[in-house]
């Protein structure tokens, strides 16, 4: 491929003595033995027949396909490797791809040690905490326990009333009626000086022993809103009470939009049924500030193997785009009528995975079963679809996530050259730069068990002209890095204030909001970072309490957010462990 205009070779990466590549891990769980039928060709690169190695992506099966192995919710790019790759367009690249992670698999977490957080650090790890109901009384927040040596350590409870179930409100709806318990734990109590305070924290409603998701958190002015299971859950932001009555679906939610529309409103996607043969085809609007309920549609199955048995939402503009698993289809989001279709193309190039927010990005496979086999980024106008450009990427690369939609940020990987590679590209799709350095960048990345999930990572974030990512922590403080985006070389970097992983989460006023981990005595802490000048020190923007710290660092797995003065914090995956009562959103505040 024809190296770029001003696409200079990186720097040399630093030695690599001592730092191969991290052991694979002693097997995925096990997954239950797929529909009979024919081989389906999918999107993606061919599978392999075997156990796909640790450095392999998930990969997108027919809907017959043999199904795919879980990395965990936080596979981690960038781990130390073997240099001089090739990169996806001549260049070299650095490292070896993510190492997936494979805890048990959704619904049996791992068991906890005598210690109050024995996977610190390791973000791969999902980790269900027993944490039982809550309790708002006269504005003082309580987490509820019984039994036990320790008092002050979360366990179920067993009371009289009967346990939620899936259709039921949160044991704690905020109105005061709490799930009861012989012993209260006060969320605030001890607070310091200067902490912030939690404002109000919500327990899940009850989950199959499989587990369920809960994905999403949409906060506007007025509301939070949460999606649990089968329901979607709506509190006021101050206070937590409900701002609206839960809305309870039919079967499971499958996909949300990750982003909000201009007027606050998402859309849903939820199962048509529970067999295995279910699909994940329909759709419904939510106004995120009243509840209310509005258009309503169902996704057509696309040709032959292009089923909705998983899909994705995504929202730019007024365009809803809903992707296939070989093409996608997209509707105005504001009355939910059809607008185009994204289909196969070209060189047997099938649409895989979009990104949207502030650009409509397809990513399509291309030739996946010949000698031209390569992928392929494009954007498309979002009212038209008519593609605005397109770039190709080299065989053997496979687009894995967006760093960031605008600018376009893309993290490929190479399985079988056990390399990555993250490029930058410019407004009209060429590529800018490359990340010129070996790093182990660390940024949480959920899974997808079928589908890509492009913008599925926490801790990526860009402006104009930079893109800040974190370093994994292998002892102690990670650090942020600055990358120009215009050279892939480092311009700053700055190290977490506290012993624990810092995250880059937003810009704001034009600077960097980062949220720092708790620490087995401390809460979290989010932080601001001037990303001009020389001095980059975080500046404390919230503390939040020790005596919290517990709850702020059990969430099975997380979403977070900073919005007005607030930060959020809910979790993404269910365990549906009978013997605790989850953790599903907690919000933190002066």
């Amino acid at each position: 491929m024809t190296q770029p205009p001003g696409f200079g070779a990186p720097q040399d990466p630093p030695p690599q003595g001592g730092f191969g590549a991290p052991p694979p891990p002693a097997g995925p769980p096990q997954t239950p033995p797929p529909p009979q039928g024919p081989p389906q060709p999918g999107y993606g690169y061919p599978q392999k027949v075997d156990q796909p190695g640790p450095y392999a992506q998930p990969q997108q099966p027919g809907p017959y396909g043999p199904p795919q192995q879980q990395p965990g919710p936080y596979a981690q790019p960038g781990p130390y490797g073997q240099p001089q790759q090739p990169g996806p367009y001549g260049q070299p690249g650095y490292g070896y791809p993510p190492q997936p992670q494979y805890p048990g698999g959704p619904g049996t977490p791992p068991g906890g040690s005598g210690s109050r957080n024995p996977f610190k650090g390791k973000p791969a790890l999902v980790i269900a905490a027993a944490v039982a109901g809550l309790l708002v009384v006269g504005g003082t927040v309580w987490a509820v326990s019984s039994g036990g040596d320790d008092p002050k350590k979360p366990v179920a409870e067993e009371s009289g009333s009967a346990k939620p179930s899936a259709s039921d409100d949160p044991v704690n709806p905020g109105d005061g009626d709490g799930g009861g318990g012989k012993e209260q734990e006060d969320l605030n109590e001890g607070r310091q000086a200067g902490e912030s305070k939690v404002l109000w924290y919500k327990t899940a409603p009850d989950a199959p022993g499989s587990g369920a998701d809960a994905p999403g958190m949409w906060v506007t002015d007025k509301t939070a809103v949460k999606a649990a299971y089968k329901q979607l859950f709506g509190y006021k932001v101050g206070d937590g009470n409900p701002a609206w009555d839960p809305i309870t679906f039919d079967q499971k939610i499958c996909a949300v939009t990750p982003q909000k529309t201009a007027a606050n409103k998402i859309v849903v996607a939820y199962m048509n049924g529970s067999s295995d043969r279910a699909e994940c085809n329909k759709l419904q609007e939510v106004d995120l500030d009243t509840g209310a309920k509005g258009w309503t549609g169902e996704v057509a199955d696309g040709d032959l193997f292009d089923s909705t048995l998983q899909i994705e939402l995504t929202v730019t503009g007024n365009t809803l785009m809903v992707g296939r698993s070989m093409s996608g289809t997209a509707y105005d989001v504001t009355n939910g009528k059809k607008l185009f279709d994204k289909s196969k193309y070209g060189d047997a190039c099938f649409p895989s995975a979009f990104a949207g927010g502030p650009k409509l990005i397809a990513v399509s496979s291309c030739d996946a079963s010949g000698k031209n086999e390569h992928d392929e980024v494009q954007e498309l106008d979002p009212t038209t679809g008519k593609v605005k450009w397109t770039q190709k990427f080299d065989k053997g690369w496979r687009v894995a996530r967006a760093y960031s939609v605008d600018p376009l940020v893309i993290y490929s990987t190479n399985e079988d050259k056990n390399a990555w590679n993250i490029s930058t590209f410019t407004s009209g799709g060429k590529f800018r730069s490359q990340v010129g350095f070996d790093e182990n960048f660390a940024p949480a990345c959920d899974w997808a068990i079928f589908a890509r999930d492009l913008t599925g990572c926490t801790g990526t974030v860009a402006d104009a002209n930079t893109l800040y990512l974190p370093t994994e922590a292998t002892s102690g403080a990670n650090e942020i890095v600055a990358v120009n985006l215009s050279t892939g070389k480092e311009k700053w970097r700055v190290k977490s204030p506290a012993d624990e992983t810092m995250l880059p989460l937003k810009i704001e006023n034009g600077k960097l909001i980062a949220y720092v981990e708790p620490s087995y005595d401390a809460g979290g802490q989010v932080v601001s970072i001037a990303t001009t000048g020389s001095d980059h020190k975080p500046a404390k923007l919230l503390q939040n309490p020790a005596s919290a710290a517990d709850v702020e660092d059990g969430f099975y797995s997380k979403a977070i957010d900073w919005v007005g003065g607030r930060f959020y914090l809910s979790t993404t995956r269910l365990s549906g462990d009978d013997d605790a009562q989850e953790k599903l959103m907690l919000a933190y505040g002066k």
